[in-house]
């Protein structure tokens, strides 16, 4: 445990390492992608920080609403300078979305690109400025150049505090509307250098090649903060794309392999993958959803390098538990490892919230240095989850066995209760993603007259793999008990998923009652 700031890591970081590489575009034009060593990226964001107090006072809120971009990152380095809250937005976000998260989290300035893939941010603002009373300032960040250049450069820079908030991080919504966790210095500083680069003995020097979206803290946390603490070169594309993370994991010689399940299953599947030069990587790299251990395993067998998963919500900056790369390859595949150093977990009963035995099904909770401070501006919903002892409450179910390994089985939301029986939808999602034609698969408890609810299984099918409603349902009873096969069936070209790669459960369910369009396993339909 350090008592660190954002500012504090990355001023040390430029002390010891000031002429190294610390962050590379990647574009996919190699000869367009700037580079910055520590010390330039430093004097550009601290010229920034003080532009920033130019127009806003420590403690205020900005945000970003932007895609990966180096401007991005000199912004949440200027802002940890200057003592403001960075509130950090999904490029993706429409009208509606955009409007909550800036008028919920109060900002008074926003940070934003012209135009996102389709999506025409600064027209989309423009028509909601009126609506948005303490929004003063909103910069295109297009004109960064010109921004920084504002600053006065006798303005003095703040004191801030490792207590001190850094970050609104809105929920990923995979089961509602987004909350503002409040995210503190000490927290993310902490858990990015106690999970990455303690578990991945990150080296100076060393390239970090990252997919992760930096208004995520897997990106502009874990993945960002630990190269930097490491006083390695973060290498950030634009955007997703398998091809270009495949050229700059050849080019710039990354370390790591890694992304959610869907990123690792695109890299994995292109036909640029046998032709890739690889040796540089040392570990593999997945969380932020469910992993079937099929592809860790895959994965593993690829790459010839163990991977680490990691288990973590933004309420907790983000990480709380995670495999180390000297587990068992079962252990690996299997579970998401033990606590983090200064993670407490424990396992409770949802309903009494008596401890569990191990080896019991329960919800996993947490309490330590990394639990947010709690919601921005919702201290009703920050008590529902943080309970009065300091524990928080993740939804998650899981179970611990007598070495302190974990297992997760799925959401307390989203336990199905058929007819009295307790069903979770994990277990059945793993025979199925097991079956050779499933790609992808999401269970989720339908609501049902006769049984209370039943379960609903929608199902991504492999690429050129055929497989029916009977031959998964068969598929499923022959391993598990007959009230978990599913009774509802749909499969799907696509998940409706969040910006850091979860599949949106509500989603389906609500689509799924909207259309009352399922088949059985008679294969007959029903409504």
């Amino acid at each position: 445990m350090r008592e660190q700031t954002v500012g504090s890591l990355f001023s040390e970081a430029v002390e010891h390492a000031a002429s190294a590489t610390a962050l590379v575009e990647g574009v996919p034009d190699p000869s367009a992608r700037r580079r910055w060593t520590y010390a330039e990226l430093f004097e550009e964001s601290e010229q920034a920080a003080r532009a920033l107090l130019g127009r806003f006072r420590p403690g205020e809120r900005v945000a970003v609403w932007a895609n990966n971009i180096p401007e991005w990152i000199m912004l949440e380095i200027a802002a940890a300078l200057a003592g403001l809250t960075l509130v950090t937005v999904n490029p993706a976000l429409r009208r509606d979305e955009l409007l909550h998260v800036l008028g919920q989290s109060e900002a008074a300035g926003v940070f934003l690109v012209r135009e996102y893939r389709g999506n025409s941010m600064e027209k989309t603002l423009s028509v909601l400025r009126t609506d948005l009373p303490l929004l003063r300032e909103a910069v295109l960040l297009e004109e960064w150049a010109s921004f920084r250049s504002s600053g006065s450069p006798t303005e003095r820079l703040p004191t801030v505090s490792p207590s001190d908030p850094a970050q609104i991080q809105y929920t990923s919504g995979t089961t509602g509307t987004p909350k503002g966790a409040l995210l503190h210095h000490r927290g993310i500083t902490n858990n990015a250098q106690l999970s990455y680069v303690r578990n991945f003995d990150m080296r100076p020097g060393e390239s970090f090649v990252s997919p992760m979206p930096l208004f995520h803290t897997a990106g502009c946390v874990l993945t960002l903060l630990a190269t930097f603490a490491s006083r390695g070169t973060y290498v950030m594309p634009p955007w997703f794309d398998p091809a270009l993370m495949l050229e700059l994991i050849e080019s710039e010689r990354s370390a790591v392999f890694g992304g959610v399940p869907t990123m690792l299953h695109a890299m994995l599947d292109h036909p640029r993958f046998d032709r890739t030069d690889l040796s540089s990587v040392r570990y593999a790299l997945s969380g932020g959803a469910t992993i079937p251990p099929s592809l860790v395993r895959r994965t593993e067998a690829a790459l010839g390098v163990p991977m680490a998963n990691i288990y973590a919500q933004t309420e907790a900056s983000p990480g709380i538990t995670m495999t180390a790369l000297e587990d068992t390859p079962e252990d690996r595949a299997s579970t998401i490892g033990r606590p983090l150093p200064g993670c407490a977990v424990k396992i409770v009963d949802p309903r009494t919230g008596d401890l569990c035995e191990r080896g019991e099904t329960g919800e996993l909770c947490t309490r330590g240095y990394h639990v947010m401070t709690g919601y921005f501006g919702m201290p009703e919903q920050t008590a529902e989850v943080i309970d009065s002892d300091g524990w928080l409450h993740t939804g998650d179910l899981a179970s611990m066995d007598d070495r302190g390994y974990l297992r997760i089985d799925g959401r307390v939301k989203e336990m199905i209760i058929r007819g009295g029986e307790n069903i979770y939808p994990r277990e059945i999602e793993q025979v199925l993603v097991n079956h050779p034609a499933v790609a992808e698969v999401a269970v989720v408890g339908i609501p049902d007259s006769v049984w209370g609810e039943q379960v609903g299984a929608f199902i991504r099918l492999a690429d050129g793999k055929v497989a029916g409603e009977r031959q998964l349902f068969a598929h499923v009873r022959q391993r598990l008990a007959p009230h978990k096969a599913p009774r509802m069936w749909r499969f799907v070209t696509e998940f409706p998923l969040t910006g850091s790669g979860k599949i949106q459960k509500h989603r389906l369910r609500e689509e799924f009652m909207t259309e009352r369009t399922t088949v059985n396993p008679g294969g007959r339909p029903a409504s």
